[in-house]
């Protein structure tokens, strides 16, 4: 379908050029209905498989292509040996001293030492146990963090999952770190957490000051060890592109400003794993899309937790290789030199121990039995409307935790039962803490020497998930189970549109014709549930960072729905209690400008003494509801056991590209106009793939306003391409966008909502199928007079 799509963007970019006035429906039809006819019919039979034998040519997959030269690609893990260290300079003007040594590797019984007499121990200074220094391997140096997070602040994060070009095992983690970055809303405090700390406030007050001088933070104050901001109101939406809503003020900005602040270049320094560690709460989304709460929150959860570590355990497990890094700053003749590393300790409590329980009634569930199947009900009616494609919708199941359920014995029995790429552990801080063994990744940026762009480029990747079946007994039931998970086109469904708004998210920031589907519908085993996965690359345009690749992201169609927008409402409207941390992502924004997040599913979110774990579904207009709502009670299942059982012992395509004549739009300027639609950006990367310049306006009286005066001041633009979106042409009153269009002699091109737009705006009427087809293929007939064309 992208072939004829593009074809027929090359068709309207030429009839742009050679037409003085709007292109009005039935003229464009003409032109273009004789190359390329569609069926909506559903008459595909779906249960036919072909497997063809013959051809074969492919293309390389991840794993290939990560062993040619120049291309090495980390999987998220450390680098393939420790770092240098040394000084160096960051980009703020910080001195920055690191200091890293090996630490002998121990796992399951081997010891470096036993078979190196040259291996070198170091003691850390939290590894410290009354008056005497213990020595430590590896394995003991993890399993010592995971003690004192239960009541020190810090992070473990693991990935015990390997998979080809995709994840590799290592562990990584810190206690005590100098700073805490905490944020809602509009509002973000900068902590410092010990004497260290307080030494690096002053570089942040500077660069915080400057944000305020820019406009973006409305208020910056300093009160001891805590600096207070205020994030200034966004720009009108329909006021600036869309390209740059991931730049407008929000709590974002504040950690942009700190990544300037601490950017360092891992090329020169080596890899130190410096950075920010932390949790992204899942209402962060509604900074990128302002959408009416209906749910009341607690004003006291945060939606942003980052910790700068100063400290750090470094394992990888798959080189048998690890060593720690200790960082000093420097700034302004202050120095944490000679410092110590200290936090103040604040035991776990359990829920009747916990003060803040007292008087508070204690549901099991947020959504009673049964009534999750309503709601799968509200969503196939919003299906068969076309509002939405498709929609995740999740509950929250609820357990005491007694004084022996610390959260340490639950990471631990998560880790044994359930191996995940994003296996983490954090000690929030308040009582909060978040254990999860999530299998699938959110956002990773890190830069690729060699690519066909330029040298050094970053490249982003995700791995969707959709499409689950259980686990079976054995091997060959797994097998029978994958089958038929890979035959079920419902399942097919659910991953085919979440990956296509995956693209289109990379889409508005990727280099044209850089993302691509690099894996399709992989098989991941976890310990209860088999998943298909895709993967998806694509390289940041030069004006764009890991940041904006993360925001654009926000949040994965997955965990969300598709159109993103009209799901997120949905969302919002449609489940009994606020997600908090679920569905939104944790791990490291790296000071180097990489990245590496997974989402915050399969997790374990503890506060007060309870409990919570969160699971949901991806809903399609087949979905069953019963069948929808059990899927629900699988996923959260590995977590309740973890939690139950704690203590327990554990043994593109080429011939797209050229389909479109290159150069075709060399020249152009052309508006599109976004009807909150989820593949808006997809789009606008084909036609930049003309060559065309492109800008993205979301429809609206300020869209309107910015292209009349465009017009008023001689840069027309030559094209208003008028995008899909969810809902009738009326929501987003097309019909006025179009008038202005004629005033103005502008040619427009009507993609699906844009084009029944026209329809109604020029005396044609819309009706409804009786069968949604999103998701669904549909057959394309190249008629003669296209073959005939050349196009």
């Amino acid at each position: 379908m992208a072939r004829y799509l593009l074809a027929a963007i090359y068709a309207a970019l030429s009839l742009a050029s050679t037409t003085d006035g709007f292109t009005t429906p039935h003229s464009s039809l003409s032109r273009l209905s004789p190359l390329y006819t569609t069926s909506s019919s559903n008459n595909i039979d779906y249960n036919a498989v072909y497997v063809p034998k013959s051809g074969g040519t492919g293309v390389k997959s991840a794993s290939e292509m990560m062993g040619q030269k120049g291309n090495t690609r980390s999987l998220g893990a450390p680098p393939p040996r420790p770092p240098r260290g040394g000084s160096f300079v960051t980009e703020g003007g910080v001195t920055i001293d690191a200091t890293v040594r090996p630490l002998r590797y121990t796992h399951g019984g081997f010891d470096e030492c036993d078979v190196d007499e040259n291996c070198e121990e170091y003691v850390s200074s939290f590894f410290m146990e009354g008056e005497s220094e213990l020595v430590w391997g590896s394995e003991g140096a993890i399993e010592r963090l995971i003690d004192l997070l239960d009541y020190r602040r810090g992070a473990v994060l693991t990935s015990g999952y390997e998979f080809p070009g995709r994840y590799a095992r290592w562990s990584l983690g810190f206690v005590d770190p100098p700073l805490e970055i905490s944020g809602n809303g509009n509002k973000c405090k900068i902590t410092a957490l010990n004497t260290r700390g307080q030494v690096l406030l002053q570089p942040v007050l500077d660069a915080m000051n400057n944000l305020q001088a820019s406009g973006t933070l409305s208020d910056v104050r300093k009160e001891g060890d805590v600096i207070d901001v205020v994030v200034a109101p966004p720009a009108e939406v329909g006021s600036f592109s869309e390209e740059e809503r991931s730049r407008q003020p929000s709590l974002f900005s504040v950690v942009r400003a700190l990544v300037d602040l601490f950017g360092y270049d891992s090329d020169e320094s080596g890899n130190l794993q410096l950075g920010l560690y932390g949790s992204f709460g899942y209402d962060l989304t509604f900074q990128f899309e302002s959408i009416k709460l209906a749910q009341e929150r607690d004003p006291n959860q945060r939606d942003l937790l980052l910790y700068l570590a100063d400290e750090l355990v470094v394992v990888d497990q798959s080189r048998h290789s690890a060593w720690t890094v200790s960082l000093d700053f420097s700034y302004d003749s202050k120095s944490t030199k000679g410092l110590p590393h200290e936090g103040n300790d604040a035991p776990f409590l359990a829920y009747d121990e916990n003060p803040n329980n007292n008087g508070m009634e204690f549901l099991p569930r947020d959504t009673p039995k049964g009534e999750f199947k309503e709601s799968v009900a509200k969503a196939k009616h919003e299906f068969k409307m076309g509002n939405l494609f498709e929609a995740v919708l999740s509950q929250t199941f609820r357990k005491k935790l007694e004084k022996e359920a610390t959260p340490s014995k639950l990471f631990r029995r998560l880790r044994a039962k359930n191996p995940s790429p994003y296996g983490f552990f954090f000690n929030l801080g308040e009582d909060e803490y978040l254990v999860g063994a999530s299998p699938e990744m959110f956002v990773r940026c890190e830069k690729v020497e060699q690519n066909d762009y330029r040298p050094g480029a970053l490249r982003v990747e995700t791995c969707p998930i959709s499409g689950t079946v259980a686990r079976g007994v054995d091997a060959l039931e797994d097998a029978a189970r994958v089958k038929s998970l890979i035959m079920n086109l419902k399942e097919e469904s659910e991953l085919t549109m979440c990956t296509d708004v995956d693209r289109n998210d990379k889409s508005r920031i990727c280099e044209p014709g850089s993302v691509k589907v690099i894996g399709r519908r992989q098989i991941e085993m976890y310990s209860r549930l088999i998943h298909t996965v895709d993967h998806v690359e694509g390289y940041l345009r030069p004006e764009f960072d890991a940041l904006d690749a993360f925001l654009c992201h926000t949040w994965a169609v997955t965990v969300t729905g598709a159109p993103k927008t009209w799901a997120i409402r949905f969302v919002e409207e449609n489940e009994r209690s606020p997600r908090c941390w679920y569905g939104g992502a944790v791990g490291l924004v790296g000071f180097d400008g990489s990245m590496n997040t997974g989402l915050t599913l399969r997790t374990v979110r503890v506060k007060n003494g309870v409990a919570e774990v969160r699971a949901g579904a991806t809903l399609l207009y087949d979905s069953d509801a019963e069948a929808e709502e059990l899927e629900t009670e699988l996923k959260a299942s590995a977590m309740l056991d973890a939690i139950d059982t704690i203590g327990q012992s554990e043994d593109v395509d080429e011939r797209v590209v050229a389909a479109i004549t290159k150069g075709s739009g060399e020249g152009k300027s052309i508006i599109l106009v976004d009807h909150e639609d989820s593949f808006v950006h997809t789009l606008g990367n084909y036609l930049r793939q003309t060559g065309a310049d492109v800008t993205t306006l979301r429809s609206g009286p300020s869209a309107l306003k910015t292209i009349q005066v465009l017009v008023d001041s001689g840069k027309k633009p030559d094209m208003v391409v008028l995008s899909p979106g969810p809902g009738n042409p009326t929501d987003f009153a097309l019909s006025t966008t179009i008038s202005l269009l004629e005033k103005n002699e502008i040619p427009g091109f009507g993609v699906c909502l844009g084009l029944q737009g026209m329809v109604e705006h020029f005396g044609g009427e819309l009706g409804v199928l009786g069968y949604p087809m999103h998701g669904k293929p549909s057959p394309v007939t190249l008629t003669e007079a296209g073959q005939s064309s050349g196009r």
